[in-house]
C-alpha cells in the first residue's frame, strides 16, 4: 500500500503510531536543523531570526516533503533557498518601504498559490516557497533594523541546510522501516469519467480563486494591522493566512477558520501565563518552546485547532523569551487573532468563493473513476509470465484510489460538523460510504491477486454488476442520461453457506455506491 496514506483508517488519525513516529521524525531534524543555525548564527555573528528561520522550514519540511523521492526534494531545496533569500530582502523591504513591502509579501504568496494551477509538483513548489515569508511574520516581531544584502544569501544557506536534514532524517527512516517515510504514490490519471460533461462556460480555477483570496485577505490584514495594532501587526496578518491556506471551499474555511482561531486564542492565553514562569533568555523556555511544536506536529491531524493554539504558544513563548512582556499584550495580541480570522474568513466567503459541495463532488467523481479503474484490472493466471506485473499493476490501481479517498476526507470534517448540527447529512454520509469501500477494496485486491481464475468465475458475475453500478453513480454524479444504479442481488457462496470474501467485499461497496447514489441522483441539485 502507498506509504503515505497514512490518513486512510481511523478518523482520530494523530493517535495512529504513524502519526506519532512522522512526529518524532520531524522534531529529530528540526532540533538538528536549530543545531546548525545556532553554529552558523554564532559564526557568521548573524541575527537570531535565522534560527527561527531554520526552525519554521524543517518543520514545515518534514510534512511538504512527507514520502517525497530525491527529485522532489532537489527541486525543493532550490526552490527553498532562493525563496528565503527574496523573503529576507523583502523583510528588510517591509522596514525601509512598509507598502511596497507589504504588496510584495501578498504578491509572492498569492503566486505560491496559483501556480497549483500546474500539477501536483507545483503544487508542492508553492508549498514550499511559502514558508520564508511566513517565517517573516515570526521574525518582523523582533524588529532590528533592515539586513545587508548578504543576509539574503545565509538566509538561503540555512534554508538549504534545513532541508538536508529534512532529507536526512526522512530517507533514513525510510531506510529502517517507517513505511509513513518512503517514497509517496507517485501521481498516476485514472480513466477519464464518461459521465463528465463539458463545461458550458470556462470556470475559474480554484488555484486563481484561492489565491485571489488570499491576496484580499492578507491586504486587509496588513491595512488593519498597521492601522489598529502598529508593531503587532504580525499577529493579524498571520492568522489570516493560517485562516485562508489549505481552504478547500467556504464550509471549510468557516470550519478552519473558527478552529483556528479559537485554537489561536486558547494558545496565547496558556502561553501567556507560562511565559511569565520564565525570565528573558532562559533556555528552559527554548525546551518548552520544541516540546510545543512537538504536540503541534503530531496533533495537526487531530484538529486544526490543536496547531493554531500550539504555532501561536510557540510564537508567545519565543517573544517572552526575547523579553516582550506577554501580560499586557494578551489582549491586543487577542483582538489580532480574532481580526486576521474574520478577514481571512470573510474573503475566503465573498472573492471568488468556492462551494464545497462542488470540491466534494469532484473528488467523489475522481474516487469512483479510480475505484472503476481498480476493478477494471487485468489479471493472468497465476502462472502467467506477466502475472507479476498485472498485479503490480492491481496494487497501484488500489493505492490510486486509496489516494483519492484520502482527498475527500479532505473535506469531510465541515460535511460532518453540519450533520453533527442537523445541517445536512447527505454529502457526510457521501464521506463515510466512500471511507467504507477502503476496507473492501483491500480485500478484494487480495482475492483477486491470490484467487484461481476458476474461482474469480464464481463471482465474475457480481463483479460485473458492482463494475455497472459505478458507471452509473458516475452518470448520476454528471447528469448523464444511461441506465441507472440497480442493487447488485448476485452473491456466492461457499459449499458450506458462507460468503466468500470476495464476494462480501463486492457486496460492500455496492452498499457503499447505494448511499452515494442517493445522494446525487434525482432531480434535484446536489
Amino acid at each position: 500500500m502507498s506509504t503515505n496514506l497514512i490518513a486512510i483508517g481511523p478518523r482520530r488519525s494523530a493517535w495512529r503510531p504513524a502519526a506519532l513516529r512522522a512526529a518524532a521524525v520531524a522534531m529529530a531534524a528540526t532540533l538538528a536543523a536549530y543545531g546548525s543555525a545556532i553554529w552558523i548564527e554564532h559564526r557568521a555573528h548573524l541575527h537570531v531570526d535565522i534560527v527561527i528561520t531554520a526552525v519554521a522550514v524543517a518543520l514545515t519540511l518534514a510534512r511538504v516533503q512527507l514520502g517525497a523521492d530525491l527529485p522532489d526534494r532537489a527541486v525543493g531545496a532550490v526552490v527553498l533557498a532562493a525563496s528565503a533569500a527574496g523573503a529576507s530582502e523583502v523583510s528588510s523591504l517591509i522596514q525601509r518601504h512598509q507598502v511596497l513591502g507589504d504588496a510584495a509579501f501578498t504578491v509572492a504568496v498569492a503566486a505560491s498559490i496559483w501556480i497549483r494551477r500546474y500539477g501536483q509538483r507545483a503544487t508542492r513548489v508553492g508549498t514550499v516557497l511559502v514558508v520564508p515569508f511566513v517565517t517573516l511574520l515570526v521574525t518582523q516581531a523582533q524588529g532590528g533594523p533592515p539586513h545587508p544584502a548578504s543576509y539574503d544569501l545565509w538566509s538561503a544557506l540555512v534554508a538549504a541546510v534545513a532541508a538536508f536534514w529534512v532529507a536526512v532524517f526522512q530517507l533514513g527512516a525510510g531506510a529502517f522501516g517507517l513505511p509513513e517515510q518512503r517514497r509517496r504514490l507517485a501521481s498516476v490519471p485514472v480513466s477519464p469519467a464518461p459521465t463528465a460533461s463539458p463545461p458550458a462556460k470556462r470556470r475559474i480555477p480554484a488555484s486563481t480563486r484561492m489565491a485571489c483570496q488570499m491576496a484580499v485577505a492578507l491586504a486587509a490584514a496588513f491595512a488593519v494591522g498597521h492601522g489598529l495594532f502598529h508593531e503587532h501587526w504580525p499577529w493579524a496578518v498571520l492568522t489570516a493566512f493560517i485562516v485562508c491556506s489549505g481552504a478547500r471551499g467556504r464550509a471549510d474555511v468557516l470550519h478552519k477558520g473558527l478552529l483556528r482561531a479559537a485554537g489561536a486564542a486558547i494558545g496565547t492565553v496558556v502561553a501567556t501565563a507560562v511565559a511569565g514562569a520564565f525570565p528573558p533568555a532562559d533556555r528552559w523556555s527554548v525546551v518548552v518552546i520544541f516540546a510545543v511544536l512537538a504536540l503541534a506536529s503530531w496533533l495537526r491531524e487531530l484538529s486544526y485547532a490543536w496547531w493554531a493554539g500550539s504555532v501561536t504558544a510557540a510564537l508567545s513563548l519565543l517573544y517572552g523569551y526575547f523579553g516582550q512582556s506577554s501580560g499586557p499584550l494578551l489582549r491586543t495580541r487577542l483582538e489580532a487573532i480574532l481580526a486576521g480570522a474574520a478577514l481571512g474568513i470573510a474573503a475566503s466567503w465573498f472573492v471568488l468563493p468556492l462551494r464545497t459541495r462542488d470540491v466534494l463532488k469532484r473528488r467523489v467523481a475522481d474516487s469512483l473513476a479510480a475505484l472503476s479503474d481498480f476493478l477494471g484490472a487485468p489479471l493472468g493466471a497465476p502462472k502467467d509470465e506477466h502475472c507479476d506485473d498485472q498485479h503490480e499493476e492491481l496494487r497501484l490501481r488500489r493505492d490510486r484510489f486509496l489516494h483519492t479517498v484520502t482527498l475527500v476526507e479532505q473535506i469531510a470534517k465541515p460535511l460532518r460538523a453540519q450533520r453533527l448540527l442537523k445541517l445536512g447529512t447527505d454529502h457526510a454520509d457521501v464521506v463515510d460510504a466512500l471511507h467504507d469501500c477502503v476496507e473492501p477494496v483491500a480485500t478484494l485486491a487480495d482475492a483477486l491477486s491470490k484467487s484461481s481464475p476458476d474461482a474469480r468465475q464464481a463471482w465474475q458475475p457480481l463483479h460485473h454488476a458492482v463494475a455497472g453500478n459505478i458507471v452509473a453513480v458516475r452518470r448520476a454524479i454528471g447528469r448523464r442520461p444511461g441506465p441507472p444504479y440497480q442493487q447488485a442481488v448476485a452473491d456466492t457462496r461457499t459449499a458450506a453457506g458462507t460468503r466468500t470474501p470476495a464476494a462480501a467485499a463486492l457486496s460492500a461497496l455496492d452498499t457503499a455506491l447505494a448511499v452515494v447514489n442517493a445522494a446525487y441522483a434525482g432531480p434535484r441539485e446536489s
